[in-house]
This record gives C-alpha cells, structure tokens and sequence, in this order.
C-alpha cells in the first residue's frame, strides 16, 4: 500500500496547479463563446492534449487495459483504428469542415451546431437528450476508473475518494468553463504520456525484457487459464479469437466498432475543433495527438495482457484468477510491481496521478459537455417558449447564444449533473467501465453519425431525413440493447422483467453489439428521406 503521505504531498502540488489553471479560466470567461468554445482560439498543443486526454480516459486504461489482460492483444486493433478514425478521419474529414461551418453559424456547443446547421429546435433539443440521458454512465464508468485505482493504492475511504474528484472537477469545469477544462487537459495529458512511458519500461524491464516477455506470453496460450475463454473462441493473448466465435463477436463489434467508429460523433470530441483558430491549428494537433494515443493506448493495451506473465510467475494465476474483477487488474499490478523497485513509492504516486489525470481529464470534459447541453441548449429553449417567442430559433441563433444567462444556468446545471453522475457511480456493477463506454460510443454511432455527416457534407442538409434518421437510429439502438445483446440487457433487466428472460435471441445475436444494428439502419433511414424528398421535388412544377 502507497505511503498517503508522500502521495498527498505530490497530489498537493497538482491540485494548486489544477486550480490556478482553474481560475485563468474564469479569468478569461465572460460571453457563452469564450465558456463554451473558448473563443475560438485554443492553441494547437493544448488542442491536441486535450483532445487527446479527453479521449483516452480511466476507461482506455484501466477498462481497456483490464479487458486486453483477460482477452488479449486483439486491443491492439482497436488502438490502430483510434488513430485512423477518432485522429487522423476525425481531424481531415470531420474537424475541419465544423470548425468551418460551426464558426460561420455561430455554433457553441454540438447539439447547437446541429439545430443551427438543419434550422430544428427539434434536432437540437433531441441531441442534448441523448447527451444528458446517455452521458452520465460513460462519465460514472470515468470516475469509477478513477476511484478503483485510489481504492488499490490508498488506505483512503471510496466514499472520500469519490467526493473529492467530484468536487475538484466540478468546481473548475462550473467556473472555468472550457478554457480551464482544455488548460488542465493539457496539463493532465502531459502527466499521463510520461506515466504511460514508465510503465511500458517497467513492465517490460520486469519481464525480463521485450522479447522474453512477449514470448512468455505467447506459451501461456497452453494454460489452463484460457480454457475458461476457450469455449467462447479464445486461441491465446497474443492472437485473435476465432473468426465468428462469441468472443469474436464481441471483441469486433463492441469494442473495436463500438468504440473506433463512435468516436466520430462524441460530442465533447466535436466541441474541440470548434476551438480552433483555423484548419492549420487542426493540422498541428493531429500530429501531436497522433504521437499522444499512440504512446497511452498502444502502453495500456500491451501492458494489460503482460500482466499474465507477471501473476502467473508470483502466484499461479491469470490476470482474471487474481483480479476478479478486470477494472482492478492495472491497479492491482501496479501496486505490485512497483513495490519492489527502487524508490517504488515515488513511481506508484506518480503513475497514481497518471491515472488520476486520465479520469479527471476525460471527466471534466463530459461535465462541461453534459452541463452545457442541459444549461445552454435546452435552457435557452425552455427559456424561449417560456417568454413566448414562437420561433425559439431565433432566440437561439441571436448574438452570444441570444442570452447571457445561459452561462449561469449551464453552471447550475454542470453541478447537477456531476451529483446525477457520482449517485450512478454508486449503482455501476463490476467489471464495467470498458463495456459502459463502448455503449456510450456505439449509442450516439447509432443516434447521430449519420446526420452529423450529412450536416457538414451536404450544402442543403435536409432536417426531416436528419430527424427520422437520429430518432430511429437511437429506437433501433437501443430495442438491440435492450431485449438481444445480452451485454446490455442483463444490466438493464428490462428483458428479463417482461420476457423472464435476458434476451429474445440466441447466438451469435446476442454477440453482435447494438451499433452493428443501429448505425446502418439510422444510415439506410437517412438516404431513404433524402431520396423520396429529391424525387418529390423533381416531380414539383416549375415555377419559373
């Protein structure tokens, strides 16, 4: 166990530090842009950590990486489609052209750049929905991440632990705004890539070495501690399951599509390139980000199945026998393989604060996202209808966001929602942060992907096709999470309440995860308006 101690005295510098940055933000917010995008001008490296950090969380490390340790090096798949999508697709494809029309429409926040971009309150309204409906379980997997590790490296109470990353966050992201989220991202991205380094050093360094260890781990495919997985498909850690086994199934469409293509439409992703001052600042982060997820997510998912090697020569086990749990997996070896290294403790603190950044980084900016959806976008329309504009869009595209206290109620609401989110902390089951941001990820996929795309690609985007498309896309989503993927539907129970029964499928229906359903019918939904609304006007007299 961590000597509290020393750990309170680095964790003392890093909170001054978090706070400082906490308060330039406040200094420098004062008008809904400058809260919500941080007036249109972030620097390219802070850009890129933030983005970075925000995307790689607790959940990529701890929950992925306690995922890789159980089921193998397959992970390193999903890292090589983190780069191509959620960076480089992202940046060149996505980033810059709502960079381009979000400043044109004067656009804050992702659910306003959809309203403003199809003109629908409705579109605008359903979107901050699903953020503040969805979002809360991605950001409590977040800090569940945050608290599993405090838990495995301190003599400090859960609860305490709980409240004081609530707090903290809470505090700079209400006040600070996005400015004081993308200064501490930065500043917590910067921690984070150094204690991934070490990691990867002192894994392999233990082991024996790189090519030791890798083959160490390729023999433990003849243990017996893969024959608990071996039924489901699994051939070994450092090879992928076979082709069309459960454990294929949901290794590829849960966590590799589920999160590779969901990273496309997470709105506090889609926030950050409207923070940029031009498409050559997009350029710059990209290539800094592209070093960033390659040194934390290709260190968490190497790392995760070496752990093996390191448990089954101590104690005899699998990562999973000795664990139970894979979120404890990377805290527990951690903790223990540090503990016999020179000056250890100093290493355990240091990576303990790695790890704390990852969540508080990813946390902040689901906070600030979350709460701006419920203060600034439904606020405001709420807010309309309440005066009596008819119209509440022209209220929404006034100057500033068209009300000044939409700040002061995203505020409000930020606070609200990290109390939604730590009481759902309280009620997350083992073993879950990996699978509770792959649904988050696969859900939105599902939801807005496809209108999203439509939005910054199409020069007349077509309001109606967006609706249906995002209303059946998140129907269709979530009738699979619900009553066919067993994944989900165990947790929700609704399945079984009903039916007595936890899904209404057999294999391999229930492996297939919900965005593999959901995306291609809210696309299908999409062209299929656009098509029956192009012959309609083809059909219409003309005019002239």
């Amino acid at each position: 166990m961590l000597d509290l101690s020393l750990f309170l005295i680095i964790a003392g510098v890093f909170l001054v530090a978090t706070l400082y940055l906490g308060w330039l933000g406040y200094r420098r917010t004062v008008s809904n842009e400058q809260f919500m995008v941080g007036g249109r001008k972030m620097n390219p490296i802070i850009l890129s950590l933030s983005y970075g950090a925000t995307f790689l969380s607790t959940s990529a490390i701890i929950g992925f990486g306690g995922v890789s340790a159980q089921l193998g090096m397959g992970t390193i798949w999903l890292m090589a489609l983190n780069i191509l999508l959620g960076l480089i697709v992202a940046f060149l494809v996505f980033g810059k052209r709502t960079r381009k029309i979000g400043k044109e429409l004067g656009a804050l926040s992702f659910p306003d750049f959809l309203g403003r971009r199809f003109n629908s309150p409705f579109i605008q309204i359903f979107s901050a929905g699903i953020i503040i409906v969805g979002m809360p379980i991605y950001a409590a997997a977040v800090l569940l991440g945050g608290v599993n590790f405090i838990d495995a490296s301190l003599d400090i109470n859960r609860d305490i632990a709980l409240l004081l990353l609530s707090v903290i966050v809470a505090i700079y992201v209400a006040y600070g705004g996005i400015v004081a989220v993308m200064y501490n991202d930065a500043l917590q991205g910067a921690i984070l890539f150094f204690g991934m380094i070490l990691l990867l050093v002192f894994t392999y360094s233990t082991l024996g070495g790189v090519t030791a260890a890798n083959q160490a781990l390729t023999d433990m495919a003849v243990d017996p501690g893969v024959g608990a997985l071996a039924a489901d498909g699994m051939t070994g850690w450092t090879s992928f399951p076979s082709f069309g086994s459960p454990l294929w199934y949901t290794f590829v469409t849960t966590f590799i599509l589920g999160v590779g293509i969901g990273a496309l439409a997470q709105p506090q992703l889609a926030v950050r390139y409207m923070t940029a001052d031009s498409s050559r600042s997009l350029n710059k982060a990209m290539m800094v980000g592209g070093l960033f997820i390659l040194v934390v997510v290709g260190s968490a998912y190497t790392v995760g199945p070496l752990t093996n090697v390191y448990f089954f020569n101590e104690f005899g086990k699998t990562s999973m026998q000795y664990a139970e749990n894979t979120d404890m997996v990377i805290p527990m070896f951690v903790n223990l393989v540090f503990e016999n290294v020179f000056l250890g403790d100093i290493f355990v603190a240091l990576f303990l604060l790695a790890l704390l950044c990852a969540a508080l980084s990813t946390l902040s900016s689901l906070l600030h996202t979350m709460g701006s959806s419920a203060g600034y976008d439904v606020w405001r329309y709420l807010h309309a209808r309440r005066i009596g504009v008819d119209d509440p869009m022209t209220v929404l595209r006034g100057k500033d966001g068209g009300l000044p206290k939409a700040m002061r109620a995203s505020r409000i609401c930020t606070m609200l929602m990290m109390i939604l989110v730590v009481v759902i902390t309280y009620y997350m089951p083992l073993s879950i942060i990996a699978k509770a941001t792959a649904v988050f990820m696969g859900f939105t996929a599902a939801a807005l992907l496809p209108a999203y795309t439509h939005a910054i690609f199409s020069r007349v985007p077509n309001a109606r096709a967006a609706k249906f498309s995002i209303v059946i896309g998140s129907l269709a989503w979530s009738l699979w999470a619900f009553f066919i993927h067993t994944s989900t539907s165990v947790n929700i129970g609704l399945c079984r309440a009903l039916f007595g029964k936890d899904s209404l499928a057999s294999l391999p229906w229930t492996k297939i995860d919900p965005l593999v359903i959901g995306l291609p019918i809210s696309v299908l939904v999409l062209l299929t308006f656009l098509l029956v609304d192009h012959v309609r006007q083809k059909g219409q007299p003309s005019t002239a």
